[in-house]
């Protein structure tokens, strides 16, 4: 007697995964399973914690809050450690009163609109300046040969160390201090925006020239993208340092500005008024760093850095 032919076991085994694919899942267990965990960047799988966000944030207040608190234990003891002294150092407390006192007055208003205008200034100069020749130079190697040696030798230079040159080169105060923020924030975009176009896959780029993509649209929609991340980084970046110029800048040059203003007070013994002007000199710088990252996040939705663990 001859037996029917079975089916290969590969093809049984297919058929019954398929089988269990499409099989509808239980309406409970699906949303355990979503409660449970969720799709990461790159495909791994991680759990979700609601009070996550909410205890980070806990947990930067109370380290910002210990540091103020050893602050002001330091400054009101007196504390000598040798190395550091803390006998002329301000308390927080006379800080917050000379922030009262600066608020009430019309100066802020100003000291804040002169150095934001000059930051400002510098750093759209700098981003286009250093992103079009990052991407020349990361895509010709002529330009990298021509351009990069002689912009390599400015890039070690300080910000105070332009001052003298600034003032010979320009006619005015205010381009001097525009010219030294822009010089601050040139290099760490130019070079992570030559890192970023040297980061690129070169599968990619061989993948859609296979495809027949045009030197413009592969430029356009495989290099530039791929750079874009590293470029938003490199101007997050800038932006810290440019503040860092400019206010090197104001205490030499300006009549306006937070640099002028902690420069001012130094001479005039304020002391609280000094790390009054330290802070506000940070968190402007902070707080424009943070909104490059969050406008750059907005123009990169396909990259997403992976969750640090725990």
């Amino acid at each position: 007697m001859v037996s029917e032919p079975s089916a290969p076991a590969g093809a049984a085994l297919g058929s019954r995964a398929r089988r269990a694919t499409l099989a509808p899942a239980p309406e409970g267990a699906a949303s355990a399973a979503g409660r449970r965990a969720s799709p990461a960047p790159g495909g791994a799988v991680r759990e979700r914690r609601p009070g996550r966000d909410l205890r980070r944030a806990a947990l930067r207040a109370l380290s910002a809050a210990a540091c103020v608190a050893l602050w002001q234990w330091a400054a009101v003891s007196r504390a000598d450690l040798g190395v550091v002294s803390f006998v002329n150092v301000p308390a927080p407390t006379d800080v917050l009163v000379a922030a009262r006192e600066l608020f009430a007055s019309p100066k802020l208003w100003l000291h804040l609109q002169n150095s934001l205008l000059r930051a400002l200034a510098g750093f759209v100069a700098a981003g286009v300046t250093g992103v079009v020749l990052g991407l020349v130079i990361g895509r010709s190697r002529l330009a990298e040969d021509t351009l990069l040696p002689p912009l390599e030798l400015l890039r070690p230079i300080p910000g105070v160390a332009w001052i003298p040159l600034a003032i010979l080169m320009f006619p005015s105060a205010e381009m001097s201090m525009i010219f030294i923020t822009y010089m601050g924030a040139l290099f760490p975009i130019l070079l992570a925006t030559i890192h970023g176009v040297g980061g690129v896959d070169p599968r990619l780029i061989a993948s859609s020239r296979s495809l027949g993509a045009r030197p413009f649209r592969l430029f356009l929609e495989v290099v530039l993208p791929g750079a874009l991340p590293s470029i938003i980084t490199g101007m997050s970046i800038g932006m810290g340092t440019s503040w860092f110029c400019l206010v090197t800048a104001e205490m030499i040059g300006g009549q306006y500005g937070i640099g002028y203003f902690t420069w001012e007070s130094y001479n005039l013994q304020r002391y609280p008024d000094i790390v009054l002007g330290m802070l506000l000199i940070g968190l402007l710088g902070m707080l424009s760093s943070a909104l490059v990252q969050r406008i750059g996040a907005w123009l990169t939705p396909w990259h997403r850095p992976e969750e640090k663990s725990r």
